[in-house]
């Protein structure tokens, strides 16, 4: 576990509130604290930039995110490793306003902080199952048996070669994230997983929130599921008092945001005792899915906004899983995510009703992170790439070409606010070497990539 003393001098800009039992309340950046050390001043030191992916699985439908195939037809199940391009209004190769199709409507409120991407495309190895390929090889995107004696074109992953760079001076180099928290691993890590440190070595997810909580503010075994800011809420009000009128906002207002983690993890975990006293033997099941992905989301902005760590990925699910959850609010019964997209003609509506409440919990995130301030008048948003995407075209198709992606963040470097659609067969790893080269990392290429993303960049 995390000490926060340990190293402190690596971490000059970072702070922690201690409190009783082990627990740490690392701070986000404050003006107050930066004008202290002097030797920053006088360099002028530039916030840290940031990395972070918020993956979809099983794909989405098409008609209902990507701009001009609302008219498309329904697609009809098929197989693994399907090429399929819609011949209809859509746009030609380069830069064009976003049309807010029904999915993409969530972005509304955020629309000049993303751009749209469309027309990437990914290489598929045959003998190995779509889904597994889809997640395990979204961020190394090798081309097909490239990797000898490997079952998946897969090596060491985009965060980690961007965490090689980035994340050394942080407590976690990268911090790995699914939503995935059911007890019926039928599938392969490789279906779960969507980083790893290189070809057959996976970097484990966490999925527990509880768990996740602990290990970012490093409480003690002694204070196990009690909150933070109760553990540390006598040191934190004798800190506030020294901070300037403009940091004691931003510190109230962090305490809010992380008093919220605290209150919706205890409503899940409430909910999960009473499942169990009714005797359910799989409670995650039964639990809200919607409220699971919110407080991952959460998690990971408040990981990145302490300086935690720099290189963050989140799964929303798990590839082709078949287990049926529960969408509270969303869907009227529990249905598997996986198995709908097998049969879109029966499941339209509550496919698109998933499809945009996924992009609306990015949404938030993006509005959440807009809001955070840093050094030198920027904001986390603005010192984040924060990428959507998945690595399915389409569930039903399984298709590997066309797909939905969307870029949120990147300072002064990315265009934003519009719909940059490539041209045909541009690799995915296209926009991977873009955001190495932006995040200051000096590559001649990345995986199967034939240059940078030129039309993203300002």
């Amino acid at each position: 576990m995390f000490n926060p003393n340990r190293r402190q001098r690596s971490f000059s800009r970072r702070q922690f509130v201690a409190g009783a039992g082990g627990a740490a309340l690392a701070l986000p950046w404050l003006e107050s604290f930066s004008s202290l050390n002097a030797s920053e001043a006088a360099n002028n030191v530039k916030p840290a930039q940031r990395l972070a992916f918020f993956y979809l699985p099983n794909g989405i439908v098409r008609r209902g995110f990507f701009p001009g195939e609302n008219d498309r037809a329904i697609p009809q199940f098929a197989g693994q490793n399907n090429v399929w391009r819609f011949e209809g209004d859509v746009p030609p190769p380069g830069v064009h306003p976003i049309t807010f199709t029904p999915t993409l409507a969530a972005l509304k409120n955020v629309h000049d902080k993303v751009t749209l991407v469309t027309g990437l495309d990914r290489q598929f190895q045959h003998g190995t199952d779509s889904h597994a390929q889809a997640a395990s090889c979204f961020l190394s995107s090798v081309a097909p048996f490239e990797v000898e004696n490997s079952a998946y074109p897969l090596a060491r992953t985009l965060d980690h070669v961007v965490a090689d760079h980035i994340g050394q001076s942080t407590p976690y180099p990268t911090l790995e994230l699914s939503c995935n928290d059911h007890k019926n691993n039928i599938e392969s890590i490789y279906f779960d997983n969507m980083s790893w440190y290189g070809t057959g070595h996976v970097a484990p997810s966490m999925r527990n929130p509880r768990k996740i909580y602990d290990r970012l503010f490093g409480t003690a075994s002694q204070s196990k599921n009690r909150n933070i800011t109760d553990l540390a809420l006598s040191n934190a009000r004798r800190l506030q008092a020294r901070l300037s009128m403009g940091d004691q906002r931003k510190f109230s207002e962090y305490l809010e945001a992380i008093r919220a983690i605290e209150k919706r993890m205890d409503r899940i975990e409430s909910m999960k005792s009473e499942l169990l006293a009714n005797d359910i033997d799989r409670p995650e099941e039964h639990l809200p899915r919607n409220e699971y992905i919110q407080l991952m989301g959460d998690l990971l902005v408040t990981a990145l906004q302490t300086g935690l760590t720099h290189v963050a990925t989140m799964m929303v699910g798990p590839e082709r899983w078949t287990t049926p959850t529960n969408w509270e609010g969303i869907l009227d019964r529990p249905k598997s995510h996986h198995g709908m997209t097998h049969d879109p003609q029966n499941n339209l509506e509550d496919l698109l009703k998933l499809d945009y409440f996924h992009v609306s919990v990015f949404a938030n995130l993006v509005e959440r992170m807009s809001t955070i301030e840093e050094a030198q008048g920027t904001t986390l948003l603005d010192n984040t790439i924060f990428t959507l995407g998945a690595g399915l075209g389409d569930g039903t198709t399984h298709q590997y070409n066309d797909l939905p992606i969307v870029v949120a963040g990147g300072g002064q470097r990315y265009r934003l606010g519009k719909h940059i659609h490539c041209k045909p067969e541009t690799p995915l790893a296209n926009l991977w070497l873009t955001h190495l080269h932006s995040l200051g990392i000096d590559r001649e290429h990345y995986a199967d990539s034939r240059g940078e993303l030129s039309d993203i960049l300002t």
